[in-house]
């Protein structure tokens, strides 16, 4: 509404995927990581971290071969590869988990810590920013990895295992700045969704194919899997509640840092987040049915 009434200026949005990718992005990472990677968590719940790590590895190659059938454009080939890879298992997923399951709050933050990892280490470096379309050396690869969030992940792991903890005043900063990460995350979607066609948008089939497998089709597909393996209840339903969450908001803030178009990201976000107000349920109410 703001957009569409000219009260938030022209360049509002490019303000705030700056301060998304230098600042709150690396903040909640940065929190993330010191407060679960820690001896004593992963020493209690390494288990969830083996589980996060088995179930990341073959949903990425997984997500590059879905996406390579749903569109030839290489731009919209990566951010789906990026949203059917790396759900919005952090906002969304926190919320859901914390309000309905909140005696596996803990080791849910621990279980999706491979996830970050990865995220840091190929989805963002890989598949948001911008590419030269050169072949990379093997120096220009690790160089992509010099960002504020690759450099928060490792700085934060290693406050976890093995460094001090930071003064109470900053790690409060830390968290406070991490806590912004989503809500403006929305803002920029919004932003962005009010300078679509709506009509032409939502008239994409392709987001409602995408929408469909990230939503319905993998935490199914997983739930029929699991079905057949003999693991611990709470371990299948990290698993659940990782792989059912709508497509992450990272495809529209971090492109947008650096003037790429994300009207396709837009509308996949807005039509994911839509549709799992129905699927999340269904999910785990099938879920409920096959465990």
């Amino acid at each position: 509404m703001l957009v569409r009434k000219g009260i938030v200026p022209m360049g509002s949005d490019a303000l705030l995927s700056k301060l998304e990718n230098t600042l709150f992005i690396p903040a909640l990472v940065l929190s993330t990581f010191m407060t679960n990677f820690t001896v004593e968590r992963l020493s209690v719940a390494w288990q969830y971290l083996m589980m996060g790590f088995a179930v990341i590895l073959p949903t990425m190659p997984l997500a590059v071969f879905i996406a390579k059938k749903c569109t030839k454009d290489e731009y919209i080939r990566k951010i789906y590869t990026y949203g059917l890879a790396f759900s919005n298992f952090g906002f969304v997923g926190n919320a859901v988990v914390s309000a309905i399951f909140p005696d596996i709050f803990l080791e849910y933050l621990v279980f999706v810590l491979p996830f970050w990892m990865f995220i840091y280490v190929w989805g963002v470096p890989y598949l948001l920013m911008p590419q030269t379309g050169e072949k990379k050396s093997v120096l220009s690869n690790l160089k992509a990895l010099i960002n504020p969030m690759f450099i928060s992940m490792i700085v934060g792991m290693a406050i976890g295992l093995v460094g001090p903890p930071l003064p109470p005043f900053i790690a409060s900063c830390a968290s406070s700045l991490g806590g912004c990460m989503s809500p403006i995350a929305m803002l920029l979607t919004g932003m962005t969704v009010a300078q679509l066609d709506l009509k032409a948008t939502l008239s994409k089939a392709s987001l409602y194919i995408v929408s469909a497998i990230r939503l319905l089709v993998i935490p199914i597909a997983a739930i029929v899997i699991l079905s057949f393996i003999p693991l611990p209840y709470p371990l299948e339903l990290c698993t659940v509640c990782n792989l059912a969450m709508p497509l992450g908001l990272s495809t529209v803030v971090i492109p947008s840092a650096y003037g790429m178009d994300t009207s396709e990201a837009a509308g996949m976000a807005l039509v994911s987040h839509l549709l799992s107000c129905l699927t999340i349920p269904l999910v785990f109410m099938l879920f409920e049915m096959m465990i």
